[in-house]
């Protein structure tokens, strides 16, 4: 028994030990990030071969450092303990522009230099300017895209999901899903009024809200929410919070949802019925809740099911993705989800990835159980949306018999 112990005791010592070394890692990306974001740019642009005049180059590199600077303070004064909106605003733009600057410069950096290289386009320094002018007209163009993207109202997805074990008197059943709205320090709430009178012509039966409304307490942005009373439905009107409520006095969201006229599916269920059968609609609070630290506040599925029939089907709505383990480990027949922005901005979604099973859309996981992730109706953080569409959801659930 000895050696066994001291055999498992080296094992786990050894796994632990690379993941305590990517932790201590982890701990650093904060003050490297940044420095990359600007300086792998600033590089690329003015040091590579371009032989840009001084004047042009020392100016070049002062904006870059000040961007280096600004940024982090701004997002500092703007999310930290001040929480002055106009500093968010700056941080959060300056970040976006950042790493869409940052993607691009190596991307062309690389491949058109290579490019130019092979076609015999020109000398050294008319490539590498070639590739600055490139990377400069490539990041503007996307930025402006994408902030348009951003700011616009989603174009609605629809889409037909067929549960095995529906009704036939639940055929045809409209379910709205809006998630990830994230009204914030820019002022978003004619855009939240035109979002609510979209989804009100989709004649939806029930409409849900996985999460994330706001990046702020329900006091500071209840403007912006304010339209979400408007929302119509003929059955329900269903919210369980996301990951961004528990940094914003969760409770005061939950409140506020409660007195806009939406169910706020803590834990529990309630039953959609119609034609004889019955559809268990289930939501749990954001895995986040557990650490928290708010009294009452936590993920758990068994409480979200207790009383519900276990042979009637169950639409459950999880903020996470991830949360996916446990409501296929359940039988659950569909789980809708949010959280992840698909990527948001490109080529992040590689990095969502790491933390989340799914991105974006329908994906089956389990013998029967169905997952739909949203890319999100509006956006975190920097005002931009590149190659990750914001959308409202119509899923139209089928019955097989």
């Amino acid at each position: 028994m000895t050696e066994t112990s001291s055999t498992r005791s080296a094992a786990s010592d050894a796994q632990e030990a690379p993941r305590s070394r990517l932790q201590r890692l982890m701990r650093y990306i904060p003050l490297v990030a940044p420095v990359l974001l600007w300086a792998v740019p600033c590089w690329v642009l003015l040091y590579t071969g371009q032989h840009w005049p001084l004047p042009a180059t020392l100016t070049g590199t002062a904006l870059f450092v000040l961007g280096l600077v600004s940024m982090p303070f701004a997002m500092a004064r703007g999310h930290g303990r001040r929480q002055q909106d106009g500093a968010a605003i700056v941080g959060d733009t300056l970040l976006g522009g950042a790493w869409v600057l940052f993607t691009w410069s190596v991307l062309l950096g690389v491949l058109l230099r290579l490019a130019l290289v092979v076609a015999g386009a020109g000398d050294g320094q008319d490539r590498a300017r070639i590739v600055t002018w490139a990377v400069l007209a490539v990041t503007a163009v996307l930025l402006a895209w994408g902030y348009a993207e951003a700011r616009r109202v989603p174009r609605v997805r629809r889409l037909d999901v067929r549960l095995p074990r529906l009704g036939a008197g639940l055929d045809g059943t409209r379910v709205v899903l809006i998630t990830d709205t994230h009204y914030g320090p820019l002022d978003r709430a004619r855009w939240s009024a035109r979002v609510c009178e979209t989804v009100n012509t989709l004649e939806a039966d029930l409409v849900c809200h996985t999460g994330d409304i706001a990046d702020g307490t329900a006091e500071r942005r209840r403007a912006q929410a304010a339209p979400l009373g408007t929302v119509e439905a003929t059955r329900a009107r269903v919210y369980v919070t996301g990951n961004h409520e528990y940094y914003s006095e969760a409770q005061g969201w939950v409140d506020l949802m409660d007195e806009l006229g939406w169910e706020p599916l803590r834990n529990r269920h309630l039953l959609l019925e119609r034609g004889g059968d019955t559809l268990v609609v289930a939501g749990v609070d954001d895995v986040t809740a557990e650490s928290s630290g708010l009294a009452g506040h936590g993920a758990h599925l068994a409480g979200a099911l207790d009383g519900a029939e276990p042979d009637l089907p169950v639409l459950l709505l999880a903020h996470q993705p991830k949360f996916i383990d446990r409501a296929a480990a359940h039988g659950i027949d569909l789980q809708l989800s949010g959280h992840t922005h698909g990527g948001q901005i490109w080529p992040f979604h590689h990095l969502v990835r790491l933390d989340q099973p799914a991105l974006a859309g329908l994906t089956h996981h389990g013998p029967r159980t169905l997952l739909y992730t949203s890319r999100g109706t509006g956006f975190w953080g920097p005002p931009f949306r590149v190659f990750a569409p914001s959308e409202i959801t119509l899923l139209v659930l089928r019955s097989t018999s």
